[in-house]
C-alpha cells in the first residue's frame, strides 16, 4: 500500500476550504441567503468566528485524511481514477445524504444543488491534490 503524504492532506483540506469560501460568498453567496431568507444586507458585514472556520478545517482536514486513505489502498495514482473514486464517492454518500434533507425535511431543491455541487467540486479538488502530491 502506498504511503500517505500529509503535508498533501493538509494542502488538499486548505484548499477545500478555500473553494467553499468562495462558494458560498462569491459564486453563490446572494443566491444562498436568499434561499435561506437570510437578510443579505445584514450579512455583508458579517464574518463566520474564527472557531466555526476552525472548525469547517477539521471537517476538510477529516475528508481529505479518509479520501487519502482511499487513494492509497485503492493504489490510484492517475487523475482519472482519482476523479472516478471522487464522483463514486461524491454520487454514493454526499449527494444521497443531503438528498435525505430533501426527501423528509422539505430542503429545497435550490439548496440541495448548492450544496451538492459544492461537495463535488471540493472531493474533485481534493482528489486531484492528492493523486498529483503522492
Amino acid at each position: 500500500m502506498a504511503e500517505i503524504n500529509y503535508l498533501a492532506v493538509i494542502a488538499a483540506a486548505a484548499a477545500a476550504l478555500i473553494q467553499g469560501a468562495l462558494w458560498y460568498s462569491v459564486l453563490f453567496g446572494n443566491q444562498y441567503l436568499s434561499l435561506r431568507g437570510i437578510d443579505q444586507a445584514a450579512m455583508a458585514d458579517m464574518r463566520p468566528p474564527v472557531w466555526e472556520m476552525a472548525a469547517e478545517f477539521g471537517r476538510c482536514l477529516v475528508v481529505a485524511a479518509i479520501l487519502a486513505g482511499f487513494l492509497a489502498r485503492l493504489d490510484i495514482t492517475s487523475f482519472t481514477g482519482a476523479l472516478l473514486l471522487a464522483f463514486a464517492l461524491w454520487v454514493g454518500f454526499q449527494a444521497m445524504a443531503i438528498l435525505g434533507a430533501v426527501i423528509h425535511e422539505g430542503y429545497s431543491w435550490q439548496l440541495y444543488a448548492i450544496h451538492t455541487a459544492d461537495a463535488l467540486v471540493k472531493i474533485v479538488l481534493m482528489s486531484l491534490i492528492l493523486v498529483a502530491w503522492r
